[in-house]
């Protein structure tokens, strides 16, 4: 299929010569998973919004109460990617809005950054999968382009990815997170550091050093530090 009729299939207002290529109509999207979201469909992240509000390219749209797209500040330096929302997310159309996001925001707090100010969240899938079971490949394929376009509009220096889950949506490495948490790796001319799940560090809340609380202290200390490093 040609990248003319693939817009076509999006929903492009025009399709003379003349019409311009951003000219879009935000009524359609592919709902097929096998029809690509073109990088640079959307102009902010209200669009895009708009869209994972309908969008249907993967069967989780079938049980969703509400897509959950993002929060934070829309021109943050940190971009946080989690793996999917769980109940009280979908309730609220808010991702990490449950014990695990208080947490993160406390361990946010804890080097002075703040998600209104500092951080913008998402997650690898925009739609709860059902008992909040692991996102299938299938299902990170189909919303993935929403992903990088939210990435390409916050334009974060700093990516933060939250679990294994969000580390292979990204990067593509299969590699466990106790063994990569921690470690700098460059994509797309971007900082990306692999963390521990807030969710993770609930159920492993003891401080001891070499314990995950305690190796969450030395990443965020690494990822402030990088932070001040990239902003000078």
């Amino acid at each position: 299929m040609s990248s003319e009729a693939q817009l076509n299939i999006f929903g492009q207002i025009e399709t003379t010569p003349t019409a311009s290529s951003s000219a879009l109509s935000f009524e359609l999207i592919p709902t097929s998973s096998t029809i690509p979201i073109p990088a640079g469909t959307y102009s902010n992240l209200t669009q895009l919004a708009s869209h994972c509000q309908v969008c249907h390219r993967c069967e989780l749209g079938n049980t969703r109460i509400n897509a959950v797209v993002g929060r934070g500040s829309e021109t943050a330096p940190i971009l946080i990617v989690g793996e999917g929302p769980g109940q009280n997310e979908d309730e609220q159309g808010l991702p990490f809005v449950g014990r695990s996001g208080q947490l993160l925001e406390k361990i946010l707090a804890a080097v002075k950054l703040s998600i209104e100010r500092d951080v913008y969240i998402c997650n690898v899938v925009r739609c709860r999968p059902p008992e909040n079971r692991v996102p299938t490949p299938a299902e990170v394929t189909a919303c993935k382009p929403y992903l990088l376009e939210q990435i390409r509009l916050v334009d974060p220096k700093i990516i933060l990815l939250t679990g294994a889950t969000a580390v292979r949506a990204i990067t593509g490495k299969k590699d466990g997170i106790t063994k990569i948490r921690g470690t700098w790796i460059e994509w797309e001319g971007r900082w990306c550091m692999p963390i521990f799940h807030p969710a993770y560090l609930l159920r492993n809340p003891a401080p001891d050093v070499g314990k995950p609380k305690w190796l969450m202290w030395q990443d965020i200390q690494a990822i402030r530090a990088k932070l001040d490093e990239v902003s000078a």
